[in-house]
C-alpha cells in the first residue's frame, strides 16, 4: 500500500507536500477528514472556511497611479529636464521653460500608463473561477458557492463542470478532462480511482487527480478536495506569476545607459561653461542664459519622445499584422529575438484532432485534410485501390458521441470528432447514422477498461443485422478479437495479421499518432435480450476491423515559419505538455533538429548540465510550468532574447518572464495579461514576420538615434567652442532656437526615417547581439565624426561675423548660424536612414517630399517677423543664404563618403550556411564573432 512522504496534518495549506494520488480514497478521506458518502458537516466547514479562507485566488494589489508617477518623475531624462524648466523660469525664459515641462508631461504620462498595465495577469487568474458546485455536505448535495469550497468537500462532477478545486478522485464513470491549460495535453485525459504506486508522477499523468479550472468534457465523478485557492495546482501558477516581475526590453536599457552618459556629458559641458564664464566675470544672468542653452542642445530632450513616436508606429504596423503589443517598447524587442520557445498546441498546431492515417486489412492509407473540415481523399499506396470503407464508417459515428456541424463546431469530446470528420469524408453522416441505427445496448467509454462498445440493428452484407461496434485502444480491443478483417468479407484468424497490426501500431506511434482500433461482432436475433440485460459480456470473440491513427496537425505555415527562423539565426524550440516520443515525431515534421527531453529527465538535470546539453535540445516533453520557467530564465542567464509563446495558463508565468512573451488571441485572458505580445490569429508565422517588423523597427531607432546623436554632439561641441573661443559672446544659439531645431525642424527627418522600407534581406542576418548595443565603439567613433563636422560647418559663420554687443540681440552671424545647424541637420535626416546603403538611392523621392518642409520651416524662421522675434533672427542676403547652403551639405558629403569605404570593408558578407542555418545555437558557439 502506498503511503505518503508527509503526514498531511494541515491538508491545502501552503505547506501540503501530500502526495494524493499515491494513497487509496480511504486514506485521503482520514487524512482529510471526510467520508465521500457524506461529506462534511456544516460546522466543519464552518472551522474550515476560517482555517484555509476562501477558495479564491489572491491578487497582488497594483501600485498607486501617484507612486508610478513619481517614479516615472525620477527618471534621470526627466529630473535633467525638469532642472532645464526651473533654470528657465529663473531667467525669465517662460516659453522654454513651457515647452520642456510639456515634454516631461508627455514622458511621465506615457510611462505610467505602460506601468500600470504590469499587475493584470494575477488578477484576470482570480476571475476564473466557476461560480456554484454541486457539493455534499451533512448527507446532503446542495448548489455551494466555488469560492466556500474546503479542504476535505465532497464535489459532484458531470460532463460541461469546470473543476471547482483540486482534489481526488474516489469514484469515475467514463469520466474525462482536458487539462490542456495546465498540462499542454492536447487529448483529454481519461480519469479513474486506482492508486499510482509511483509518487513522482507527473502532472498530467496524475489519472486519479483533478485540477481547478480545468473542464470535465466526458462522464461523471465524484472529487474530494485537497487543495483550495492558491494552494492549487493554477494557485500555484498565481504565485509564480507574482514572483515574477517582466524585465526591460534591450532598447530601454540601452537608453537608459545611453541617458546616464548624456547627462554626465551635458552637465559636465554645463559645468565647464560656467567656470569658465566665472573666471571671465561674466554677468551670472548671462551664465544661466548660456548653461540653459547648453543642457537643453546636451539633453536628446527629443529622443524619449520620437523613440515612443516610432514604436507607436512598429505597433501600428503590428496591428495591421495581427499582432498586438502590450507596450510600445516591446515592438524592439521583437527585433532582437535570438531564441522561440514555442508551445505546441494551438500554437504549432491546429489543436483539432484530426484522422490522418489508417489501416485496413493490411493495407495502410493517408487521410487527407486537417482539422474538423469534412473534406479531403483517402488515398492508397500505388496500384491499391481503395476498398468500401462504409463498414469503419459505421464504427467512427456509432460508437461515439461528438457532434461536428459543417461549420467545424464541436460538441463533444475532440478524438471523437476526428472519427466523426472521418465518417463523414468517407460519406457516412454521424447524425443521420445514429438517428437512422439507434442503439439497442451500450459501454459507455471508461478509462478503466478503455474501450466504448454500442449495438444496432443495421444492415451487414446485405441483411439487417444485429452488429456490435466497438472502438478503443489496440491493446485491449485486440485482446478481446478472434478474428480479423483480411479482405472485403474475408476474414482470418486474428493471429494471421497480429503481427502486422502490431507493427502498424509501433510505426504510428513512432511518428506521433494516437492510434484507436475498431472491431465489429455480428449477433443473433435472439442475442438482443442478453446484450441488452448485459452489454459488457458481449465484448468478446470481436473482428477486428481497422486503425487509425490521430494528431493534433501542424499549422500549414509552422513549417516554413520556423524555416525562416532558423535562417534568420533564430534557435526554435518546441514545448508540449505530450510524452517526449509524440513530441519528437512531430519535433521532426516541423523541420527541428534531433534532440528531444522530457520534464521528468529535465528535473534531475542542474542548472549547468542543462546550459551544457541546450544547444542540442529542441523538443521538451511532458514538461511543468516551472519547467518552462526555468528554461526561459537559463537561456536569458546566457545573454539570449527569448520570446516564449503559449495559449495556456501553464504558460503564463514563462510568457512573463520572457522577454517577449507571446499569447495567442484564442487563449486564457491570464496568458493574454501575462503576455507582451498577443497574435489574434494564433498563428506562429505571424510571430515569425513580427519578428521581421521588429528587426525593421529597430534598424530605424538605431538611424534615428545616429541622426539625434550626431546633432546634439555637433551642439555641444558648437556651445563649448564658443564659450573657449568667445564667439558671439560666448552664445552660439540661443535656447528657443536650440528648441525650434529640435521639435519643428527635426521630426521631419524622423518621418523620414520611419517611412523609409526596409529590405527583404533583414531575414537573413543573424539576430542583432544585445551586448552589442545601440552605442558600440563604432557608432560612437561615427556620431563623433558627424558631429564634429556639423559643428565645424555651424561655426564658420560665428568666426567669421561681426562681434556683437549683446548675444541676445538678433545677428546676420548667429542667424547664419542657426541656418547651417537646421539645414544640415535636414539633409543628414536624408542620408542618414540608411547604414551602410547610399540615402540617395531610390525610393528617395518621399523621403525628399517630407524634407522639404523644414527647409520652408528655416526660411519662414529668417522671415517672418513673429518667429524672429521668438527665435532672435534676422533676414539673410541671397549670398548669405548661398553660403549656408553650401556649409550644410558638408556633413551629407561626409557621411555619404563614410558610408561607401563602409560597404567596400563589407564586401564579403558574412551568412548562415544551410548547417549553421539548422542550428543557429551551435552556429553561434563556432562563429562567435559573426
Amino acid at each position: 500500500m502506498a503511503q505518503t512522504t508527509q503526514a498531511p496534518a494541515a491538508p491545502g495549506t501552503s505547506g501540503d507536500e501530500t502526495r494524493w494520488w499515491a494513497l487509496t480514497t480511504e486514506e485521503v478521506e482520514r487524512a482529510l477528514g471526510t467520508r465521500a458518502s457524506t461529506g462534511l458537516t456544516s460546522a466543519e466547514v464552518g472551522l474550515r472556511q476560517r482555517q484555509y479562507g476562501p477558495n479564491t485566488l489572491t491578487a497582488q494589489a497594483p501600485p498607486s497611479v501617484w507612486s508610478v508617477l513619481l517614479g516615472q518623475l525620477r527618471d534621470p531624462m526627466n529630473l535633467m529636464l525638469v532642472a532645464v524648466a526651473v533654470v528657465s523660469i529663473a531667467i525669465g525664459q517662460g516659453s522654454t521653460a513651457a515647452i520642456v515641462g510639456f515634454l516631461v508631461l508627455v514622458n511621465v504620462v506615457i510611462g505610467t500608463r505602460q506601468e500600470m498595465q504590469a499587475r493584470k495577469s494575477v488578477d484576470a487568474l482570480a476571475t476564473m473561477q466557476e461560480p456554484m458546485s454541486r457539493v455534499l455536505r451533512d448527507g446532503a448535495v446542495s448548489l455551494v458557492p466555488a469560492h466556500d469550497l474546503v479542504p476535505g468537500d465532497v464535489v459532484e462532477l458531470e460532463a460541461g463542470d469546470i473543476v471547482p478545486a483540486d482534489g481526488r478522485l474516489a469514484r469515475t464513470a467514463t469520466m474525462e478532462t482536458q487539462e490542456a491549460a495546465l498540462t499542454g495535453e492536447s487529448a483529454p485525459i481519461g480519469k479513474a480511482t486506482t492508486t499510482l504506486a509511483d509518487e513522482d508522477v507527473p502532472l498530467g499523468d496524475r489519472a486519479n487527480m483533478v485540477f481547478q479550472n480545468t473542464a470535465v468534457t466526458r462522464g461523471t465523478g465524484t472529487l474530494l478536495v485537497t487543495s483550495t485557492g492558491m494552494t492549487t495546482q493554477i494557485g500555484h501558477i498565481a504565485t509564480l506569476l507574482s514572483s515574477v516581475e517582466k524585465t526591460k526590453s534591450p532598447l530601454q536599457r540601452e537608453l537608459d545607459s545611453l541617458t546616464k552618459v548624456l547627462g554626465a556629458i551635458a552637465w559636465s559641458a554645463v559645468a565647464l561653461i560656467v567656470v569658465i564664464g566665472l573666471l571671465r566675470g561674466d554677468p551670472l544672468s548671462d551664465l544661466l542664459f548660456l548653461a540653459t542653452a547648453v543642457a537643453i542642445s546636451a539633453i536628446p530632450t527629443g529622443l524619449p519622445t520620437f523613440v515612443q513616436a516610432m514604436l507607436a508606429y512598429g505597433a501600428k504596423q503590428l496591428a495591421a499584422a495581427k499582432a498586438i503589443v502590450a507596450n510600445l517598447s516591446d515592438v524592439e524587442t521583437l527585433g532582437a529575438t535570438s531564441a522561440i520557445n514555442s508551445d505546441k498546441t494551438g500554437t504549432l498546431t491546429l489543436n483539432q484532432m484530426t484522422v490522418t492515417a489508417l489501416w485496413l486489412g493490411g493495407q495502410h492509407y493517408t487521410v487527407e485534410g486537417a482539422g474538423y473540415a469534412k473534406t479531403g481523399r483517402i488515398l492508397a499506396p500505388a496500384g491499391a485501390e481503395v476498398p468500401d470503407l462504409t463498414p469503419l464508417a459505421y464504427g467512427l459515428c456509432l460508437a461515439s458521441d461528438a457532434l461536428v456541424s459543417d461549420a467545424g463546431d464541436v460538441v463533444g469530446d475532440p478524438t471523437e470528432a476526428a472519427l466523426v470528420v472521418l465518417a463523414a469524408k468517407l460519406g457516412v453522416d454521424a447524425a443521420e447514422s445514429r438517428q437512422t441505427y439507434p442503439r439497442v445496448a451500450e459501454v459507455p467509454f471508461d478509462s478503466a477498461y478503455k474501450f466504448m462498445a454500442t449495438a444496432h440493428w443495421m444492415p451487414w452484407r446485405g441483411t439487417r443485422s444485429l452488429v456490435e461496434v466497438v472502438k478503443g485502444g489496440p491493446d485491449v480491443v485486440l485482446q478481446r478479437c478472434t478474428h480479423a478483417l483480411a479482405a472485403p468479407g474475408q476474414f482470418v484468424d486474428i493471429d494471421v495479421l497480429r503481427a502486422a497490426i502490431d507493427a502498424e501500431q509501433e510505426r504510428l506511434a513512432q511518428t506521433g499518432l494516437r492510434t484507436l482500433a475498431f472491431a465489429v461482432r455480428i449477433l443473433e436475433p435472439a442475442d438482443e435480450a442478453g446484450i441488452v440485460a448485459d452489454p459488457m459480456s458481449y465484448v468478446e470473440r470481436l473482428v477486428f476491423v481497422g486503425m487509425v491513427g490521430i494528431m493534433d496537425p501542424l499549422r500549414p505555415s509552422a513549417k516554413i515559419s520556423v524555416e525562416i527562423a532558423h535562417r534568420a539565426g533564430i534557435d526554435v524550440r518546441m514545448i508540449t505538455g505530450d510524452h517526449a516520443v509524440t513530441a519528437s515525431a512531430i519535433g521532426t515534421d516541423l523541420g527541428l533538429p534531433p534532440g528531444a527531453i522530457s520534464g521528468a529527465e529535465l528535473a534531475r538535470m542542474t542548472d549547468e548540465e542543462l546550459l551544457d546539453r541546450l544547444p542540442d535540445l529542441h523538443v521538451f516533453g511532458r514538461v511543468t510550468p516551472e519547467d518552462k520557467l526555468r528554461l526561459v530564465q537559463l537561456m536569458q542567464s546566457q545573454g539570449l532574447v527569448v520570446a516564449m509563446t503559449g495559449d495556456a495558463v501553464n504558460d503564463a508565468a514563462a510568457i512573463k518572464q520572457a522577454d517577449i512573451g507571446v499569447a495567442m488571441g484564442s487563449g486564457s485572458e491570464v496568458t493574454k495579461q501575462a503576455a507582451r505580445l498577443v497574435l489574434t490569429d494564433d498563428n506562429f508565422s505571424t510571430l515569425v514576420h513580427a519578428v521581421e517588423l521588429g528587426r525593421s523597427i529597430y534598424q530605424k531607432i538605431t538611424a534615428y538615434i545616429r541622426f539625434q546623436m550626431s546633432q546634439l554632439i555637433g551642439l555641444v561641441v558648437l556651445f563649448l567652442l564658443a564659450t573657449i573661443a568667445d564667439l558671439n559672446g560666448g552664445v552660439a544659439l540661443t535656447p528657443m532656437m536650440v528648441l525650434f531645431l529640435n521639435f519643428f525642424v527635426c521630426v521631419a527627418p524622423v518621418v523620414a526615417i520611419m517611412l523609409d522600407p526596409v529590405g527583404p534581406e533583414i531575414m537573413s542576418r543573424p539576430p542583432r547581439d544585445p551586448k552589442q548595443g545601440i552605442g558600440n565603439r563604432h557608432a560612437i567613433g561615427r556620431w563623433i565624426l558627424y558631429g564634429l563636422v556639423l559643428c565645424a560647418a555651424t561655426a564658420v559663420p560665428l568666426v567669421a561675423g561681426e562681434d556683437q554687443l549683446s548675444p541676445t540681440e538678433p545677428s546676420a552671424a548667429m542667424t547664419m548660424a542657426f541656418v547651417v545647424m537646421g539645414l544640415g541637420s535636414t539633409l543628414s535626416g536624408l542620408v542618414l536612414r540608411r547604414e551602410p546603403e547610399s540615402g540617395l538611392l531610390p525610393p528617395v523621392l518621399s523621403a525628399v517630399k517630407v524634407l522639404s518642409l523644414p527647409v520652408l520651416l528655416m526660411i519662414l524662421a529668417t522671415e517672418l517677423d513673429f518667429l524672429q522675434g521668438w527665435l532672435t533672427t534676422q533676414s539673410l542676403t541671397g549670398t548669405q543664404w548661398l553660403a549656408s547652403i553650401g556649409l550644410a551639405l558638408a556633413l551629407p558629403v561626409v557621411a555619404e563618403l563614410d558610408k561607401l569605404l563602409m560597404r567596400r570593408r563589407r564586401a564579403v558578407t558574412v551568412t548562415l550556411t544551410p548547417e549553421e542555418a539548422v542550428s543557429p545555437a551551435r552556429a553561434r558557439e563556432a562563429r562567435p564573432a559573426a
